[in-house]
């Protein structure tokens, strides 16, 4: 089996220190940067996701864990598979400090000693259950689901979206990527998304992917392909502080790897669910934690989520799935 490696992005929103390089750095009209504080809000359970990690995927070659420095107190730094990764270790100097998760993400494939199959989480994405390497991988490609979809613009910051089909499109002829991967287009695993890709097909070019909010897995082979096709723009975004409305995002590498059909097909929902914490929906959440009824779940939130309630009863039922410290706490 091909070693998989797990990387995942974190920030401490609470450390004075980055608060006061957060704001000298801020543009004064930062109109156009998306600077919402969900962004960037620390809920204070990374030790689930290590200890959830550990018991559910066992089998991971090594976990890289991406911060501008800030290391969380209980962090065993000697853990044998962790490799704790700072900005400066692989960002050009030039670029940092970064408050944008997009420039983190897209410069990923030069981190040091990074395996060619590796899988990116969110600090909000947590393993509830045993997971196997073929949920992320078969036959050394991706497990992805493939699916068209359009660009809503009443969506705020949607700009990425189109940035991202201006890289595709540029790079991919639809139709004759389709001929070449029918299969792989209108595979079984897509369910009702088929319909979606159906109704989208006779467009000459591509009008956008389905997107999930789960972990996105990928060959780093592709980020050296998009770099060395797209650097101009890659480049671009990386240059960006705060998220703008130049940017791509790393989607559009998830994007090129279905694009170009280097991906296996898989229904992702079938052990992953996105939900978005409210007051309604957070009695859902820490059941289908607590009784483990997916086997990975992302926790999203917006303006409207209630942050303290929810942090305290999220992070008691990830303790309760999880009590036992890993080999990654002191």
């Amino acid at each position: 089996m091909e070693k998989i490696d797990f990387v995942v992005t974190w920030v401490d929103s609470n450390d004075p220190e980055w608060q006061k390089e957060f704001n000298a750095y801020l543009p004064q009209d930062h109109s156009m940067n998306d600077i919402r504080v969900e962004r960037y809000r620390n809920w204070e359970n990374l030790r689930y996701w290590f200890r959830g990690v550990e018991k559910f995927a066992p089998w991971v070659n090594k976990v890289h864990l991406i911060s501008c420095g800030q290391i969380p107190d209980w962090l065993n730094l000697n853990a044998p598979k962790l490799h704790f990764v700072k900005h400066s270790d692989y960002i050009p100097a030039e670029y940092l400090p970064t408050f944008s998760a997009r420039p983190i993400a897209l410069n990923l494939h030069r981190i040091d000693g990074l395996a060619e199959h590796f899988v990116l989480f969110d600090d909000d994405i947590f393993l509830i259950d045993k997971v196997e390497p073929e949920r992320f991988f078969k036959k050394g490609l991706p497990c992805d689901k493939a699916a068209f979809n359009v660009i809503v613009p009443i969506i705020p910051f949607i700009h990425k979206e189109y940035n991202n089909l201006c890289v595709i499109n540029s790079s991919f002829k639809k139709h004759e990527m389709i001929r070449k991967h029918f299969w792989k287009w209108f595979s079984p695993h897509a369910g009702t998304k088929l319909l979606r890709t159906l109704f989208l097909l006779p467009w000459p070019r591509f009008t956008g992917f389905y997107c999930h909010h789960l972990p996105q897995v990928f060959l780093k082979s592709t980020f050296e392909e998009v770099w060395e096709r797209h650097e101009e723009v890659m480049l671009r975004t990386t240059a960006t502080r705060y998220r703008s409305i130049t940017d791509v995002c790393p989607w559009v590498l998830r994007y090129w790897q279905l694009a170009k059909g280097n991906f296996v097909p898989f229904n992702v929902e079938k052990d992953g669910i996105n939900i978005l914490i409210s007051e309604a929906s957070l009695p859902k959440i820490v059941k289908i934690i607590e009784r483990q009824k997916k086997k990975i779940i992302c926790l999203g939130e917006d303006g409207e989520t209630p942050y303290e309630t929810a942090k305290k009863q999220i992070n008691a039922a990830l303790n309760k799935i999880l009590p036992e410290k890993s080999s990654f706490e002191k």
